[in-house]
């Protein structure tokens, strides 16, 4: 009978392990190295139809994918780069810039109020309403002001995932299709989900209380909105001398993504002082900064994307935004230093 390779390779490794026994163990691991590439190579062989259709696949999906194709197409030559960009953004009436070496991790982010009129200070950003403190309670005395001491029945709060306050909204979990709500007027055309208005109005008056400026900007903001802060802010580093895509992966740490914001379902909200009108860092190390990261969870709300969270929100921090969670939910995440996506994780 025939011996196959398998048994000739045996065979041979084993008569000179044999006859010469200072070969033994040699012959061992050559016998071994020889089999296991044998092996690797007939399962390749005899499977070549199963991957040669997963390459098809990926090659297809990479050539037709509007997200992905850029890249593929500048890494593999299938087409000029500078072609490739331009077919993404023509559309967005977005222009081309001309492409230099950036280091990402040294980029410095443009605040949105530089982005939107070249300015630094929130009221002058075009389009966008502000109001003072004052002006908000003024004008919402029909409201009533809930107090936001509960009492302690002793029992175990238990969240629940289709609770509307704890809705996760980010990059990996955008709007859902079917959401919706009721915007209530803040002041003018500053709007939000109506069913926080309460709690917003008696975190307010609690700050003035305590003799905290606060003034309000970008509530609820719709799709349209969304879209052009964020193609603005992508050609701001076009015209740094990005390319689109690094632009947008730097954009999208900075400005939400369209269709992935909590702006536009009106539970998010950026809040400054009269002044400290600058929307960046700097506003954490300001008294009112200070008052409403340690207070706002009385109200329900949090600050949602919080230093050294980064990681998990793909968000940079950013002191003045805040998002309403409900009264259990944000004194948690107060108490443990956790963000929403952290919540989400722990406790739903």
């Amino acid at each position: 009978m025939k011996k196959t390779f398998r048994e000739k390779i045996i065979f041979s490794f084993t008569s000179m392990a044999r006859r010469h026994k200072l070969l033994k163990y040699p012959c061992l691991a050559m016998l071994s190295l020889v089999l296991g590439a044998y092996h690797v190579g007939r399962y390749f062989s005899t499977n070549g139809k199963r991957y040669a259709s997963i390459a098809f696949v990926v090659i297809f999906f990479m050539n037709s994918c509007s997200f992905s194709f850029a890249v593929f197409a500048e890494q593999t030559g299938f087409v000029n780069a500078q072609e490739t960009y331009s077919a993404i953004v023509e559309d967005a009436d977005i222009s081309l810039a001309v492409e230099k070496e950036i280091n990402l991790e040294e980029q410095v982010f443009l605040e949105d109020e530089d982005v939107e009129a070249g300015c630094d200070v929130v009221e002058d950003m075009e389009g966008v309403d502000t109001y003072t403190l004052d002006d908000i309670l003024e004008s919402q005395e029909h409201y009533h002001v809930q107090d936001t001491q509960e009492e302690d029945t002793g029992e175990e709060y238990v969240f629940d995932s289709s609770d509307w306050r704890l809705i996760l909204i980010n990059k990996q979990h955008p709007i859902p299709e079917d959401y919706s709500f009721t915007l209530g007027t803040i002041k003018g055309s500053m709007q939000c989900d109506e069913r926080i208005i309460s709690d917003l109005l008696a975190m307010l008056q609690a700050a003035k209380d305590d003799g905290v400026n606060l003034a309000i900007c970008s509530p609820y903001r719709d799709l349209n909105r969304q879209e052009v802060l964020f193609n603005r802010k992508i050609q701001a580093y076009m015209g740094q001398g990005m390319s689109y895509m690094e632009a947008y992966k730097v954009s999208s740490q900075a400005v939400t993504v369209p269709g992935a914001s909590e702006h536009q379902i009106g539970l998010a909200l950026d809040i400054f002082s009269d002044t400290y009108t600058s929307l960046d860092e700097g506003f954490a190390d300001t008294e009112e900064g200070k008052w409403l990261a340690e207070h706002s969870c009385e109200y329900g709300f949090t600050l949602r994307y919080p230093s050294g969270k980064e990681y998990i929100t793909g968000i940079e921090y950013e002191p003045w935004h805040f998002r309403y969670v409900g009264k259990e939910a944000a004194m948690i995440m107060k108490e443990e230093g956790i963000c929403l996506e952290e919540f989400w994780d722990k406790y739903l």
